[in-house]
Parts: C-alpha cells; structure tokens; sequence
C-alpha cells in the first residue's frame, strides 16, 4: 500500500486541519525544523521535529491547532497533506 500527499497552500491550510482523517496527516516544511500535525479520536497531535529534538503538543480543536501554528511557520514553507 502506498500513501499520495500532495502540496497544498497556506491558504488552505485551515480546511486541511478542519476535515483531518485518523489516518491522514500534514507535514510542514521549515528551514531549521519540520512540524507533522495528526489527529486521533480524541485531539490533534503536532510534532515539532528539529535535528536535536521531538517536541509534542496536543491540541482539542482545529482553531487551536492553527493559533498554535500561526508563528510556527516560515513564509516560505511547504505543506504537503498526506
């Protein structure tokens, strides 16, 4: 089985995280780190990845989770959903 992602825009990163699957995700592309946002039944998952270290958060709502990221990426980012 293989999994497609595909690039997808800041501007429609908000709908992305609103209608995240259990077994889908998104993962953020920034210079010094990369950031994968899951969801569970329960809450968001976000991961924030550097070379050093893994750094978990939860979160309860989409709003959160993007209030979270709103100074978490850089402009230049990629965002790929998977």
């Amino acid at each position: 089985m293989t999994y497609q992602e595909k690039e997808i825009s800041k501007n429609q990163l908000e709908r992305f995280i609103q209608v995240l699957d259990l077994d889908e995700g998104i993962r953020i592309e920034n210079k010094a780190n990369m950031i994968f946002v899951n969801k569970t039944a329960k809450r968001y998952c976000i991961s924030t990845s550097t070379k050093d270290k893994e750094v978990f958060a939860y979160h309860n709502s989409a709003i959160e989770v993007l209030d979270f990221l709103k100074d978490k990426t850089d402009k230049d980012c990629k965002i790929f959903a998977y």
